[in-house]
């Protein structure tokens, strides 16, 4: 089914976060994803999903080197809702094969071989969750970094061939924290230690005072700092 993008935008612009949740399935959306990192954002966006008990299938994506504390909130997020979350991993033999040729921190030596890391560890994976969807769901926020300033709330997903809807596209950090504080919603204990966006452990360190949120992920580098999942495209409509 077809989606007039430019009308959804319109059409979601005012309503709020649970009601815009609950309206995607009455839009003809039948299989609706939302991938989760675990993040102060995600966390909030499964709370909503979770306490409204909404048709939308919850999954993340386990790296094989996240931190043992986000191992952990997905635990105890799963029981305190008492509600199923997906978890993928990467191709066993792609990233055996990955290690071998390269070893097992090569992701430090080039722009080239983190690149690949990420591309077996999550993007690949993304795309073999993906494939059957027709809306995934996800919690960038513009606020995020400038490479996410031009989000819209529905755009087409060129690389993945999918819808996808950013319903926090406007929400700051105070009023996550101000959510996550009110419901109880849990959340990983390194974000009150200097971690505001936390992925794989060798990839992640707390940021300083007055540096950007995203500054702790792959802080060796001098590129934009995305692992490939969130690609910046233009805004695109689909009739």
């Amino acid at each position: 089914m077809s989606h007039n993008l430019d009308r959804l935008n319109q059409k979601f612009q005012d309503v709020s976060l649970d009601q815009g949740l609950s309206l995607l399935s009455v839009e003809g959306f039948e299989k609706i994803v939302f991938s989760s990192s675990l993040g102060q954002e995600d966390q909030m966006l499964t709370h909503v999903i979770f306490t409204n008990d909404l048709p939308i299938t919850i999954f993340t994506l386990d790296t094989g080197r996240l931190f043992e504390q986000t191992q952990h909130l997905l635990e105890q997020t799963m029981t305190q809702y008492q509600k199923s979350i997906q978890v993928y991993h990467p191709d066993h033999q792609e990233l055996e094969d990955f290690i071998q040729a390269t070893g097992v921190n090569s992701f430090y030596r080039s722009i080239e071989n983190r690149k690949a890391c990420c591309r077996i560890r999550k993007t690949n994976v993304l795309k073999r969750v993906l494939k059957g969807a027709d809306l995934w769901i996800t919690g960038l926020r513009a606020q995020q970094s400038q490479h996410r300033q031009n989000l819209k709330r529905f755009q087409w997903d060129q690389q993945f061939q999918i819808t996808k809807y950013n319903p926090l596209i406007h929400w700051t950090l105070k009023e996550i924290n101000h959510f996550i504080d009110q419901f109880n919603i849990p959340q990983n204990p390194l974000h009150a230690l200097g971690y505001p966006s936390i992925g794989c452990a060798p990839c992640t360190r707390p940021i300083k005072a007055g540096e950007d949120i995203r500054a702790g992920r792959w802080w060796w580098e001098e590129s934009k700092r995305e692992c490939g999942l969130h690609i910046n495209e233009p805004f695109q409509n689909i009739q």
